[in-house]
C-alpha cells in the first residue's frame, strides 16, 4: 500500500517557495464551507479588503485568481489586450520573457527592449521605447528572481499616463518584501503569488485593477448562457479564455455572485491568513524585516568570500545571487546542503545556469536563525569542496549586518 504524504523537514532557502506560515497551514487545514455559505462570502469580502491594503490601492477590483501566479498573470494579459493591440516589455530576466510569450500567446504585437542580466532600466530608456512603440499596455516585472533585480516603477505610472497606455506588473516575487504602492505608483493592474514573500503556498494569485482596467475588461464581457439573464448582453471582443476571464471573475467576486467556477476555499483560506498575517505586523515593519535579512545574507555571502551577482543598487530585498566560484560544481553544492543539512538554495535560469546561486531571505524564513543556518552549513559544504573560506566568515559578517539593521 502506498505510503502517506510525509516530506521531510527542510528550510526553503531559494527562490520560492518557502516554508509556509505556520498559521497559514492551520488555515489550510480547516472545514470547507459552501461556496455561497454567506460565512464564505463573507471570507471572500475579507480578503478582497485585506489585498486592498497589501497592494495600497482603493481598488475595488481586488481579488484571487485560483491558481499559481502564473494564472493571475495570464488572466490579467489575456483579459486587458485584445487580439493585434500592442504591449510593450522590458526584459532584464526570465520573467519579463515569460510575460512577452503570453501576451503573445494572448494574440498582442509585442514589442520588448531588453538589458543585460544584472540591470534594470532607467526610465528615460522605457519611456522613449513608449513613446516609440505606443503601446496599449506597458508590462513590466517588478522583482525578476532570476537575477535577483527590482526595476523600479514609481515613475513609470506618469509615463503611462503621458502616453495612454495602461501599465501592469508582475509583483511575484517582490510583494510584501519590497516597497509598493499600487495607486500612487499609478498601476493599472498588478498580480502576484502567495508562495514568496507573503509566506504562503503556491496556488493562489491576488490580483488588482484600477477602475480604468476594470472599464477595459467590461468592454468585453460575456454572461455564460446556461447563467444568463434577460437583460445581459455580449459586449465588444469576447476575451480568449473562459477560466481567466476576468469579466466573469468580477461577476464571481461581485454583488451578483454570478457561478463561474467553485473557488479554491483552502486556497482563499490561506490567502486569507497570509495577508492578515502580514498586516498585523505591519506593512512596513516587514518590507524593512525582508531588507534586514537580505542586507545580512548578502553581507554573509561576501564575508565567506563570494562575489555577488547583479547591480547591487537594485536589488531584491529576498533574493541574493553570489557567484560559483571557479572549478566548484554548483549542483553538487546545491546537493550537499540539501542531503547533510536538508535546506534548499537554488539555481538559476539561461544565462546564468551554473554561474550563480540563488538564496532568499523571504516570508516566514526572513530571520537571522534561518541566515546564519543557511551560511554556517554553506561554509561547511564550500570547504568540503575545496573552497579556501574563512573560518565563520559569512556567520560574522552576517550577524554584524543584523546587528547594525
Amino acid at each position: 500500500m502506498t505510503a502517506p504524504v510525509d516530506p521531510p523537514a527542510r528550510l526553503l532557502m531559494g527562490p520560492g517557495p518557502v516554508n509556509a506560515d505556520p498559521r497559514v497551514l492551520r488555515a489550510l487545514s480547516t472545514p470547507l464551507v459552501g461556496q455561497y455559505d454567506p460565512v464564505m462570502t463573507g471570507y471572500m469580502a475579507q480578503t478582497q479588503a485585506l489585498y486592498r491594503e497589501v497592494f495600497a490601492t482603493r481598488n475595488d477590483a481586488t481579488l484571487l485568481v485560483d491558481g499559481t501566479s502564473r494564472a493571475g498573470i495570464e488572466a490579467a494579459l489575456v483579459s486587458l489586450v485584445r487580439p493585434g493591440q500592442r504591449v510593450l516589455v522590458p526584459v532584464f530576466g526570465r520573467f519579463g520573457h515569460l510575460l512577452a510569450e503570453i501576451a503573445q500567446r494572448a494574440g498582442a504585437e509585442v514589442h520588448t527592449i531588453g538589458t543585460t542580466w544584472g540591470q534594470v532600466f532607467p526610465t528615460s530608456v522605457v519611456e522613449e521605447a513608449v513613446r516609440r512603440v505606443r503601446p496599449h499596455l506597458l508590462a513590466v516585472v517588478q522583482g525578476d528572481t532570476s537575477t535577483t533585480m527590482n526595476q523600479p516603477l514609481d515613475e513609470l505610472g506618469d509615463v503611462c499616463a503621458r502616453h495612454g497606455a495602461l501599465f501592469y506588473t508582475d509583483a511575484t516575487a517582490s510583494l510584501g518584501g519590497n516597497p509598493f504602492e499600487a495607486d500612487a505608483w499609478g498601476l493599472d493592474a498588478a498580480t502576484a503569488g502567495l508562495q514568496k514573500c507573503l509566506s504562503g503556498p503556491p496556488g493562489s494569485a491576488p490580483l488588482t485593477l484600477s477602475d480604468r482596467a476594470v472599464e477595459v475588461v467590461r468592454g468585453r464581457r460575456r454572461v455564460e448562457a446556461g447563467i444568463r439573464e434577460d437583460d445581459d448582453e455580449d459586449v465588444g471582443e469576447p476575451i480568449g479564455s473562459n477560466y481567466f476571464d476576468l469579466g466573469m471573475v468580477l461577476d464571481y467576486w461581485g454583488p451578483r455572485r454570478l457561478n463561474h467556477h467553485t473557488e479554491a476555499t483552502s486556497m482563499l483560506y490561506a490567502a486569507h491568513e497570509c495577508a492578515r498575517v502580514l498586516l498585523d505586523e505591519g506593512r512596513q515593519k516587514v518590507v524593512d524585516r525582508h531588507a534586514r535579512a537580505g542586507r545580512a545574507m548578502l553581507a554573509g555571502v561576501r564575508g565567506l568570500g563570494l562575489g555577488v551577482f547583479g547591480d547591487l543598487g537594485h536589488r531584491m530585498h529576498n533574493v541574493v545571487a553570489p557567484v560559483i566560484p571557479d572549478g566548484v560544481d554548483g549542483e553538487g553544492v546545491r546537493g550537499a546542503l540539501l542531503h547533510d543539512f536538508g535546506i534548499e538554495i537554488g539555481t538559476s535560469f539561461g544565462p546564468l545556469r551554473g554561474r550563480v546561486w540563488r538564496i532568499g531571505t523571504m516570508g516566514v524564513n526572513a530571520r537571522l536563525d534561518t541566515v546564519l543556518t543557511t551560511l554556517a552549513a554553506l561554509e561547511h559544504v564550500l570547504r568540503r569542496a575545496g573552497v579556501p573560506v574563512p573560518p565563520s566568515g559569512g556567520v560574522d559578517a552576517a550577524a554584524d549586518a543584523w546587528a547594525e539593521g
